[in-house]
């Protein structure tokens, strides 16, 4: 997936000074033909990219006693991961997720940046894709922009059509995939097979797959630049002990070129060669030796280049890298600091509500009971003198297994007993079963108007789960 870098043997020229340009704001976009390289940074992205769609595209065929380990089934409104069943008021968890990958992504931007983009990004990840196919099918970058330039021609073409072929093929999978989180992945390539295919289910399918396709296959950058807001907000979180990619001017300024073997000092130039190699490959287009910029997305892109060109010219690795503002500035005792308030206020807090949430899961019950009276009659006297109530409950089990439950009522001075409803109920797994219950007490036992009572549903078929909803006791006054 990388070229080989242009010899460097080039003559001397004078210093070359960047003067501020004017931009149209409406200006046409210009495509980006960034230059594939490779290096460590460049490794550790590509590792990034295939745990990341392995992932993407594995997870909906695991299956997990018994059926899909992941699947979020929209019309039954049951969410399964793994061992646990989620149900629509279990919605907070899902608040609570977010949360915490916000807290995340604040920690980490404060660390380093915008890692996130440059290494696990979908849009990143996706997109990388796209351009090792376009690779593939048109040539390294030199040989796609002539390409570009070329009138239409039955070599184009064919060139033009493996290209936009591969893309689809990608695309294509990328949808499948995706409503393969909603609906059993086999039986979508069974309905596919079989040509049964739901109108829905196709539609979603088309549209995630043409999302797709027009995002990392054409919009590419556009995404990061126009439609996605961290890169606006990011210098928010940062500070001066931020590691992000720069260019050290000290050490490359003035640039201009040189025979190979020479030093700057030679030439009385610093040590970039301004060959433009950290322009070509970065997937934004930008040049990092301007500094900071929204537009980067910190792939390291510039860094793996700028080492080889180091490399070939006999120079120290490190003239873009990762670094800090102090340290880039040669401030303060010229150390690292990673111990700093924002770094450590964001982490405690992230430690604080990842405890808390896997707490939660982790005694999280897979029951739960509701109790509603009977509006239309408070309280009423049998034949037998008693005062009776009626409820109506709610029951739902939320395990992934069939269960049998018994169903108890009672309260602090009131001896209560079930006259009406069954007393143990079954339910399968994650059913909602609608029970009604009528309870009974003596007068003589009754000291108050309204008394307390607590409901509890027991497992008791080796489960072991127990839930229960307080309510009240009508009676006469």
């Amino acid at each position: 997936m990388s070229e080989k870098i242009p010899s460097l043997d080039v003559s001397p020229d004078p210093v070359k000074v960047h003067e501020p340009q004017m931009m149209d704001l409406y200006a046409k976009r210009e495509k980006i033909h960034a230059r594939s390289i490779s290096g460590f940074f460049q490794n550790l992205r590509n590792a990034s990219l295939t745990i990341t769609m392995a992932a993407f595209f594995l997870l909906p065929w695991l299956n997990w006693d018994g059926r899909q380990a992941v699947l979020f089934n929209l019309p039954e409104r049951h969410f399964y991961i793994f061992w646990w069943t989620f149900l629509p008021q279990d919605f907070f968890f899902l608040s609570w997720l977010f949360i915490i990958a916000a807290f995340t992504l604040f920690a980490v931007t404060v660390f380093a940046g915008r890692v996130w983009c440059g290494y696990t990004c979908p849009q990143t990840v996706w997109t990388k894709v796209f351009m090792w196919i376009e690779e593939k099918a048109e040539g390294n970058r030199n040989a796609r922009m002539r390409l570009d330039k070329a009138p239409m021609s039955v070599g184009k073409f064919l060139r033009r059509t493996v290209k936009h072929t591969g893309w689809v093929i990608v695309a294509l999978a990328t949808g499948l995939a995706f409503i393969g989180y909603f609906t059993p992945v086999r039986d979508i390539w069974h309905q596919i097979i079989t040509g049964t295919l739901d109108f829905w289910m196709g539609f979603w399918m088309l549209f995630f797959t043409l999302a797709t396709y027009l995002n990392a296959g054409w919009m590419r950058e556009q995404i990061c630049l126009h439609v996605c807001p961290y890169g606006r907000f990011q210098s928010v979180m940062f500070d001066s002990d931020t590691l992000i990619i720069s260019y050290d001017h000290h050490r490359g300024e003035s640039r201009g070129s040189r025979k190979r073997g020479t030093t700057g000092a030679e030439n009385g130039l610093g040590d970039c060669i301004d060959c433009g190699m950290c322009v070509q490959v970065c997937p934004t287009g930008i040049d990092i030796r301007d500094g900071l910029q929204f537009e980067c997305i910190q792939c390291a892109a510039c860094i793996d280049a700028c080492d080889s060109v180091m490399d070939q010219m006999g120079y120290e690795r490190g003239l873009v890298r990762y670094t800090t503002e102090n340290l880039l500035e040669k401030k303060g005792d010229g150390k690292y600091h990673f111990l700093r308030p924002r770094l450590i206020g964001y982490t405690a807090a992230l430690l604080i509500m990842v405890s808390a949430l896997l707490f939660a899961l982790i005694t999280r019950v897979p029951l739960s009971i509701e109790a509603l009276r009977d509006r239309g009659q408070l309280y009423r006297e049998t034949t037998e003198g008693l005062i009776e109530n009626s409820y109506t409950l709610k029951i739902q089990n939320k395990a992934q297994k069939d269960g049998r439950y018994l169903i108890e009522a009672s309260a602090p001075d009131l001896t209560l007993e079930i006259a009406g409803g069954p007393r143990e109920i079954a339910l399968a797994a994650g059913e909602l079963a609608t029970v009604p219950l009528t309870l009974v007490a003596d007068p003589a036992d009754i000291s108050k108007p309204s008394l307390p009572i607590v409901i509890r549903v027991r497992q008791i078929d080796g489960g072991g789960a127990e839930a229960d909803t307080d309510n009240t006791f009508l009676s006469p006054r």
